[in-house]
């Protein structure tokens, strides 16, 4: 019984602090206004971290279908984050990639959730701080997210 209870724990803890992340990734997107919606700032930082994308690799990277990537694709591209460019591989393809104001903000939105992020972790003592690094590590690990170094902030793995 105790070992349900550990994990109720666990869970109950994760929770909460997804809840935290949740709200410091939305007031992040508000340094940028309503220029995008979470998930085009995904689409942009997935773009950020692999460069020209087709459409259909986007979809699967994004776990939508083709048509609703289509859509976000569209609106980012009148927004002029993104533009969509021929392959030079095959030119009946076309591929993703972001623009320097496409880039800009997910630079910007990713450095402000950096610093909201370290202002909480300043603010638990070392020990805690280093106890948070294991758990978050093996939390990852169990997930099969890639460590940070491996890639652009807030990128997902490859599909």
């Amino acid at each position: 019984m105790e070992n349900r209870e550990d994990l109720s724990a666990v869970v109950a803890a994760v929770l909460t602090g997804s809840r935290l992340l949740v709200a410091i990734a939305v007031r992040s997107l508000g340094a940028v206004g309503d220029k995008v919606t979470l998930p085009q700032f995904r689409m942009l930082v997935v773009l950020a971290g692999h460069g020209a994308t087709k459409l259909v690799a986007m979809a699967e990277l994004l776990n939508v279908n083709p048509s609703t990537a289509m859509r976000m694709a569209d609106r980012l591209v009148a927004a002029r984050l993104i533009v969509r460019e021929a392959n030079p591989r095959d030119r009946r393809e076309s591929l993703m990639r972001l623009t320097a104001e496409g880039l800009q903000i997910v630079d910007q939105v990713t450095a402000r959730r950096g610093a909201e992020i370290a202002a909480i972790v300043s603010r638990m003592p070392a020990e805690q701080r280093r106890a948070l690094v294991a758990a978050m590590t093996a939390f990852n690990e169990a997930g099969g997210e890639p460590p940070e170094s491996a890639l652009h902030p807030l990128v997902w793995p490859d599909v």
